[in-house]
């Protein structure tokens, strides 16, 4: 059995049972079942209204939601009933999007050959999905996940972080409510990674969606069946780019929220703050004190900013990251401290050292440290040093640096005034290099579990 424990404070909320190989072959042979059978696909009326009824019931147990992303990933409270809010929105972008998902024609005539032929494209679904999923957004990435398969007509198979697993639970329970039959969209809680691993490489699955580590990633992505897609979503070290003409008064905000939300578990968490030497010291100055008023603690509670890490062996690798970069010169301008088991004091780090953890890994932690630079193109190379690439933020109030930093920067998104973390669900979000493979994004998701046909017509 697993011990579901709230990450705060690691007492029990519940215990669920693991899933065995022969349950894996019975969800994959009924998932199998029902996509070869062609007649008994939902047309996507049926679909859209799956997903709006779904949208519903998650709507009627918002509050439920909220405190339980609360409880077991140990957002705090306030940030886990956004995420409910944006994950009831991505059911309805999903079964929005279905209104605009099509084919489109092909252009014949265009040779003595292709006369008297008309070509189109529609869109079917691509098959199974294997979908693995992480603890730091246990409903809205669930949903990323799940939503657009269930649009575009995949049978999908997900499996939540182990950390994490009642959102999930609840989601795929509410899906079966709402209509979808079981084999449709089924969960699936292995014990360890061997299982796992099993279901990302069956050969049955045509793709995998993975949100997690970069080694677990790509090893899995190297092992899929041949024909099968995936999308990787990993981490980066997030870079922000402090101009000299950056307005104080109104950067700080973003910045501090990009670097501690959900305690700085988010893969696009702002990490690294390159900051020009004109205006380093009053900038550190600002974010000291904002970050000084952070309040840590409960995520239950509505009044917490910064919740605990996941699990202590997190707590303690950031606590031996911060004390590294210390040792190694970097000076320790506020936070720092174990405040308990899981939760750590937000930290602040002033010029690490280049070969620091805290600088060229992702911290995945309460942590962001501050570097100086003199020259926008320095700021920008140092930016772009790292394996990983993902979003990326620049403050000015010059277009013409704001340009250049958003020419030149490594990132898939580069926000311009606003916080590496930002992200709607309808956006493209996807990792460069290391960071990740393919777009992740609710529409751009349906496109990647579908594809095109041709059907040709020859006049007689």
């Amino acid at each position: 059995m697993l011990t579901v424990v709230q990450a705060f404070d690691r007492a029990p909320i519940t215990e669920i049972g693991f899933d065995t190989a022969a349950a894996l072959e019975q969800k994959l042979s009924a998932a199998e079942r029902v996509f070869k059978d062609r007649d008994g696909w939902l047309p996507p009326h049926e679909r859209i209204a799956i997903l709006r009824r779904l949208a519903a019931l998650m709507d009627a147990k918002r509050d439920h939601l909220a405190l339980q992303i609360a409880r077991e990933g140990g957002k705090p409270l306030p940030d886990a009933i956004i995420e409910t809010t944006r994950a009831i929105d991505g059911v309805h972008n999903a079964a929005d999007e279905l209104r605009n998902f099509g084919g489109r024609e092909i252009p014949m005539g265009l040779s003595a050959a292709a006369v008297g032929r008309w070509a189109f494209t529609t869109r079917e679904p691509i098959g199974i999905v294997a979908a693995i999923s992480a603890f730091n957004h246990p409903l809205n990435l669930i949903v990323h996940q799940v939503a657009p398969a269930i649009a575009v007509g995949c049978p999908v198979i997900i499996k939540p972080a182990s950390a994490t697993p009642l959102s999930c639970l609840d989601l795929v329970a509410m899906v079966h409510e709402a209509g979808l039959p079981e084999p449709w969209c089924q969960s699936f809680m292995p014990e360890g990674n061997d299982l796992a691993e099993a279901l990302a490489t069956d050969k049955r699955v045509a793709f995998l969606s993975f949100i997690g580590s970069a080694r677990v990633g790509w090893s899995l992505h190297s092992k899929l069946a041949h024909g099968a897609r995936s999308a990787l979503e990993h981490g980066g070290v997030a870079p922000a780019i402090v101009d000299r003409n950056a307005d104080l008064s109104r950067i700080i905000e973003p910045i501090v929220k990009g670097g501690y939300y959900h305690a700085g578990q988010v893969c696009v968490s702002t990490q690294r703050i390159f900051v020009h030497d004109d205006i380093a010291d009053d900038f550190t100055e600002a974010l000291v004190a904002r970050v000084e008023r952070l309040r840590t603690g409960d995520p239950t509670l509505k009044d917490t900013d910064v919740g605990p890490l996941i699990q202590p062996r997190e707590a303690d690798r950031v606590a031996e990251w911060i004390d590294e970069a210390v040792k190694g010169g970097a000076k320790l301008a506020t936070g720092g401290k174990r405040l308990s088991e899981t939760t750590l004091q937000p930290t602040v780090l002033l010029d690490p050292a280049s070969d620091a953890r805290v600088t060229t890994q992702e911290v995945f932690g309460p942590v962001v440290a501050v570097y100086r630079y003199a020259d926008l193109d320095e700021a920008i190379s140092r930016a772009n040093s790292l394996p990983t690439a993902f979003q990326a933020s620049i403050f000015t109030q010059d277009i013409d640096i704001a340009l250049r930093a958003a020419n030149r920067l490594d990132a898939s998104a580069v926000m311009i005034n606003d916080a590496t973390a930002f992200r709607t669900d309808w956006m493209p979000f996807a990792g460069r290099r290391e960071s990740g493979y393919g777009t992740g994004g609710i529409p751009y998701t349906m496109r990647d579990m579908s594809q095109e046909k041709m059907i040709l017509m020859h006049r007689s």
